[in-house]
């Protein structure tokens, strides 16, 4: 389980977040949907150890991300754009991380990551620099998968993504969620929330305004609970 616990943030005067609690399950896809600065980012950085809170606890399993650095192993992180090296394949990206991950794989094996990511294996030794944006991705969600990560956190991977590249992610999220990774994801984009998580909370100034379960709700009834809550 992936916990949010009353977490506190703030940047000398201003609040970031305030009371902010929720969980994300083995194997669920959670989004948070905001506009920017309603505190999606922070709490992603929170989670990735890279923020501690004011006040407050982030939680993996029971254990504190604040107190027990070890357990951050068991997460990955997929910016809006992936840093990734173009002077390398998504072959020799993929092999390259996984090693600082501390794992050692042959070329069957990381081929087998990526394509459980989904990327098409004649991209497979093409250097980075001809990749797409949602190829990237696909490398991506490979090294999450290569290092054997419990959850994946993104920040706006929608972003940029043609329809086609979308339809795509989508569908390698709920394969991930099938496998019993959770996802944990910090978007504004309403119709890909919509249709990629089971629950959306809505932020607003740093807190949780609402919760709705995306099979109780159309994407039209979202944005108009959005357009209400901003």
């Amino acid at each position: 389980m992936l916990e949010a616990k009353k977490l506190n943030m703030r940047y000398n005067d201003k609040i970031a977040l305030k009371d902010l609690s929720f969980s994300v399950a083995p194997g669920e896809i959670f989004c948070l949907l905001g506009q920017n600065g309603a505190g999606k980012t922070t709490t992603i950085n929170i989670f990735l150890g890279l923020l501690e809170p004011t006040s407050g606890e982030a939680l993996i399993n029971n254990s504190s991300i604040t107190s027990d650095s070890s357990i951050r192993s068991s997460i990955a992180y997929i910016p809006e754009i992936v840093q990734l090296y173009g002077n390398l394949s998504g072959l020799e990206n993929l092999d390259f991380f996984s090693r600082l991950a501390g794992f050692n794989y042959n070329e069957e094996e990381l081929s087998q990551y990526l394509i459980k990511a989904n990327l098409q294996p004649e991209a497979f030794k093409q250097k980075l620099s001809t990749y797409s944006k949602g190829m990237r991705q696909k490398v991506g969600i490979a090294i999450a998968l290569a290092k054997n990560a419990t959850y994946i956190l993104m920040d706006e991977p929608t972003s940029g993504l043609d329809p086609k590249a979308s339809v795509e992610f989508a569908n390698t999220c709920k394969e991930l969620s099938a496998n019993g990774v959770g996802v944990l994801m910090a978007t504004h984009d309403i119709f890909n929330a919509v249709n990629i998580c089971a629950r959306i909370g809505i932020m607003k100034e740093g807190t949780l305004v609402h919760i709705a379960e995306t099979e109780n709700i159309s994407a039209q009834e979202l944005q108009e609970l959005y357009i209400k809550t901003i």
